[in-house]
């Protein structure tokens, strides 16, 4: 039934055309519930509405009075299928950018690199940051990762008990970053606090008294100049390093500006440390309370790992949403889409959609095909990362699985936020082996 205006979280009236659903993914103590809780409703959506016009989400960042909410598309294919269409579905800061809530446009012209871009730009920038990454250096980088997950496990393996995020999980991914581009060691506790605020600010735990734009504002000044300081060290005392490459990187005649190598740094240091962090925490929460699977990966790591991979960052979802703007009138899935009008693309939800996956709710590191949206639907967009977080994975829980024995995972303590599908603490046990073996 068509309705002239809705009200907002905070009682305002809101212009629409149509009806919210009344499952409501919008709210902060929705993105509060448990994962499990929250699959729920989105089965119920994928199955029965799967896509629906929903409230603007409630955000204590930048309110828009005028929002008029936004189309959820909770399945697999209509995921891939706006992935895959960037010449209608906009992912621009002109645009709005790709974050559920609003942000001002500054920020993320500073925060979210190509993310936030649009062809032609975005294209002539992956390119000129594409290739910094050359094979050598490509080859460089995993052997730091492979040396990086076995100081990891050096750490603690003489320890009973870890918080497996604070000493396992969120140590690779920042090694790693911090190695690659050439963080120095003063400054990478600054730099890993910083990046961590830039997904944290809506968690009621991490502001605390602080203010929501505020937190975001002090991270990303923290982060651009941190970038700025070490771009201007690299070009008087160039190194063999990432930074290095960003400042004397040139294709068809065009450098990255310091701007842009400052907004790549923030995206590197932010994305780059999420995906791994996130997935390694949950997976070893699923090779916990799924023994039978963690057994055969022992029994034939090199045999599984590569199917099992694709499973641990399914079953994680680390990235939960991004958004995207409609540039013209279109459909998606059935669904008339009018320009201007927002789309928000559920990854955990296509991860979950039963259309694709046999059973999905079923931790199966032998899954095949495999056809998640972990890294993303495909097209333009599609995580530049995903081999260097395939890497991690394969070093870190080689270490782990063959240097401890009983590993025995508490309870999470899961991150509030509609973005990252975080675990800020979890308790771990075990015992170091007393033969090790890689096989």
């Amino acid at each position: 039934m068509d309705t002239f205006t809705q009200e907002d979280h905070g009682g305002r009236a809101v212009p629409t055309t149509r009806e919210f659903d009344p499952v409501d993914i919008s709210t902060h103590e929705f993105w509060a519930k448990p994962p499990a809780e929250r699959d729920e409703a989105f089965a119920e959506l994928r199955r029965e509405r799967p896509i629906s016009w929903h409230r603007p989400a409630e955000t204590d960042l930048m309110p828009n009075p005028t929002d008029p909410g936004f189309w959820a598309l909770t399945r697999n294919a209509d995921i891939v299928e706006a992935s895959r269409n960037a010449d209608v579905f906009s992912s621009s800061v002109e645009f709005g950018g790709v974050m559920l809530e609003d942000v001002p446009a500054e920020v993320g012209e500073a925060a979210y690199s190509i993310l936030a871009m649009d062809s032609p730009r975005h294209a002539k920038q992956r390119k000129l940051i594409s290739s910094v990454f050359t094979p050598r250096r490509v080859a460089k980088i995993e052997e730091q990762i492979t040396a990086q997950a076995r100081r990891i496990v050096d750490s603690i393996e003489d320890l009973d008990e870890i918080d497996f995020v604070e000493q396992v999980a969120a140590q690779l991914p920042m090694w790693t970053i911090s190695e690659m581009i050439g963080i120095e060691e003063q400054n990478r506790t600054t730099v890993a606090d910083a990046a961590a605020a830039m997904v944290c600010w809506n968690d009621p735990e991490f502001i605390g008294d602080g203010e929501p734009l505020q937190v975001l504002a002090t991270a990303l000044m923290t982060l651009h100049g941190a970038a700025r300081e070490l771009a201007t060290k690299r070009r008087a005392e160039p190194a063999d390093d990432v930074m290095t490459a960003l400042v004397q990187a040139e294709v068809d005649g065009e450098r990255l500006t310091d701007e842009q190598i400052a907004a790549f740094f923030v995206l590197l240091c932010v994305a780059g440390n999420d995906t791994t962090r996130q997935t390694a925490s949950h997976t070893i929460k699923a090779l916990h309370d799924h023994p039978d699977q963690r057994e055969l990966l022992l029994a034939d790591y090199d045999g599984h790992i590569g199917t099992a991979i694709e499973e641990f960052v399914r079953w994680a979802s680390p990235v939960l949403t991004f958004r995207r703007t409609a540039r013209t009138d279109t459909e998606v899935g059935g669904q008339k889409i009018a320009a201007g009008e927002k789309i928000v693309m559920f990854y955990r939800s296509g991860n979950q959609d039963e259309s694709v996956f046999d059973e999905p709710r079923r931790f199966d590191i032998t899954r095949k095909p495999n056809s998640h949206v972990g890294f993303g639907g495909g097209g333009p967009h599609f995580c530049m990362g995903s081999h260097l977080a395939r890497t991690q994975l394969r070093a870190l829980f080689r270490e782990l699985l063959f240097r401890l024995d009983e590993i025995q995972v508490g309870e999470p303590e899961y991150l509030t936020g509609n973005f990252i599908n975080g675990i800020k603490r979890l308790p771990v046990t075990f015992t170091r082996r007393t033969t090790v073996g890689t096989t």
